[in-house]
């Protein structure tokens, strides 16, 4: 079952079957199955995953996930800048890697941005290519606070810079934020969310499952736009796949539908 067209669609992130579970399954290609089966939209591959070599054959892996009738987002475990305020120079590579993947979406963490930076070969360099880039907030001090990220799209949107978010909605904890006062805030730039629920155990914190949380991640969600992209990046986790994604896929449609 595919999202009705004016609900959000349902991507899986594949990090959220854990690190092992893909490496023992043999890269993310085999997770295709489980997360069509699932009724999911999309597929969000994730570079730091990939098995050796595989990242030669993206072509290959696109083709299975068209076949598999998904959607394919990118994130790379990079930041758009540098210590300095330098634009990552690898960036043009992974624009190249998301257009071989047919990804709809780049995501990367925002990383050192300055006010006052210029941005204008960034403009020129993401308006070479046709994937959107979707700047995320991460858990560092320098791409997980409000302030720096509600600047650089300030920046970006004077700019006319075509860039968009990808709100993480734990990730705020980490870093001593308020997630739903930077749902708010930062609401207008955000065209894709990854659900996510996060609790402290032994003085850590964790990211868990919606069911296994406080709750607390609903009056967000509900603060951010309906038409963004859902990614489930918390943990997918027991003996059948297909099944425990199938419920959460349905989880969230649910809460989409109520929210209407």
């Amino acid at each position: 079952m595919q999202t009705p067209e004016n609900l959000a669609k349902i991507v899986i992130v594949t990090a959220a079957y854990g690190y092992q579970t893909v490496k023992d399954l043999g890269g993310q290609a085999e997770l295709l199955k489980h997360i069509a089966e699932s009724g999911a939209d999309g597929v969000e591959i994730r570079r730091e995953l990939f098995v050796e070599g595989e990242i030669n054959h993206l072509d290959a892996l696109a083709e299975k996930i068209r076949q598999h009738g998904l959607i394919a987002f990118y994130s790379v475990p990079e930041s758009l800048f540098l210590p300095g305020g330098e634009v990552n120079p690898s960036l043009a590579d992974f624009l190249s890697e998301a257009e071989s993947l047919g990804a709809h979406k780049l995501k990367i963490a925002l990383g050192n941005f300055k006010p006052g930076l210029d941005l204008t070969a960034l403009k020129v360099l993401v308006k070479q290519h046709r994937v959107e880039v979707v700047v995320e907030n991460d858990q560092t001090p320098d791409g997980g606070i409000l302030h720096p990220m509600n600047a650089f799209f300030f920046a970006a949107e004077s700019l006319h810079l075509p860039v968009a978010m990808t709100f993480d909605m734990a990730n705020w904890l980490w870093v001593g934020q308020d997630a739903l006062e930077a749902a708010k805030t930062l609401s207008e730039h955000v065209s894709y969310v990854h659900v996510k629920a996060a609790q402290e155990r032994n003085g850590k914190l964790h990211a868990v499952a919606l069911d296994d949380s406080d709750g607390s991640w609903k009056p967000v969600l509900a603060a951010l736009p309906r038409s963004a992209p859902r990614g489930i990046e918390f943990p997918l986790e027991g003996d059948d796949l297909t099944a425990v994604t199938r419920y959460y896929v349905d989880l969230l449609r649910k809460e989409a539908a109520e929210a209407q």
